[in-house]
């Protein structure tokens, strides 16, 4: 299905009682194929989805509350549109669930269906919510150059690298990143992380280039791809990672991680704007 046919932007009704069907899958092929990536896919990775507002009802009827975290695979086949899953994790609210294993599975079944892949959930209740960190991403920060900015659509021609030079491993992050959601036009705001090995990219062309996506329409993760496969082809880096960390709307955090070199993943702290 398309974003346009999705529940976004558009008035709902706000189910209290569990509904799988509520989910609305996107797939990922059309907005790769925009951007050139065929299969095999030039990276691998995850996309991290911290939800807040999560509550339902035990089998006494007592409310509980719960912060989950979804691990997609970025090889999923199907993304979820974000307004359908705060509709679909809010039906849980007058909904009784016998255990805390049995939320788990059931979120687990239902969204592994709507991505076509095996998600990963993790639940963390109040007794435990004291152990959650807050970091801002590591590196060297773009934001710190004094420059003239006036792309304000991507532009892969403001990156370069020195390729004729000894290549050179760096960690680099700007807080400066905006998108615009393809439907409703609202603002999406993230700090983006980008480590690489290969010919040293230019600090500045960079920066530029990660504020080209301030007008830009796109979701969270095909900005992240795009970003990574133009990196990839215009400084050419034998490796190279992305990480962004975007801020929260409607309860819901969505931080894609994407390589094409073994790295751990991130431990999803959340930063200081999330």
């Amino acid at each position: 299905m398309t974003p346009d046919q999705s529940p976004l932007g558009k008035p709902s009704a706000y189910a209290q009682q569990y509904d799988a069907t509520l989910l609305f899958s996107i797939a990922r092929t059309p907005s790769r194929d925009a951007i050139g990536v065929a299969a095999p896919l030039p990276f691998f990775g995850t996309d991290i989805w911290n939800a807040y507002e999560l509550s339902w009802l035990n089998a006494r009827g007592k409310p509980q509350i719960a912060i989950a975290t979804f691990f997609v695979p970025a090889d999923s086949p199907n993304i979820v549109e974000s307004k359908s899953f705060k509709l679909y994790l809010g039906s849980f609210a007058q909904t009784r669930i016998e255990s805390l294993d049995t939320l788990r599975e059931t979120l687990k079944r239902d969204v592994s269906a709507a991505c076509g892949a095996s998600v990963s959930v993790r639940l963390v209740t109040p007794s435990e919510f004291h152990t959650l960190a807050l970091d801002e991403l590591d590196g060297l920060s773009l934001d710190r150059l004094d420059l003239d900015a006036d792309v304000y659509q991507p532009d892969p021609s403001l990156l370069n690298a020195a390729l004729d030079e000894a290549p050179v491993e760096e960690t680099l992050f700007s807080n400066l990143l905006r998108s615009n959601c393809p439907v409703t036009g609202q603002p999406d705001w993230a700090s983006v992380q980008i480590h690489y090995v290969g010919p040293q990219i230019d600090h500045a062309g960079l920066l530029r280039y990660i504020i080209s996506y301030r007008d830009h329409t796109g979701f969270h993760e095909q900005c992240v791809e795009r970003m990574f496969v133009d990196i990839l082809r215009e400084c050419r880096p034998v490796k190279l990672a992305i990480y962004a960390r975007y801020t929260r709307r409607g309860g819901l955090d969505i931080n894609p991680f994407r390589t094409n070199f073994n790295l751990p993943m991130p431990d999803n702290a959340r930063t200081a704007r999330q």
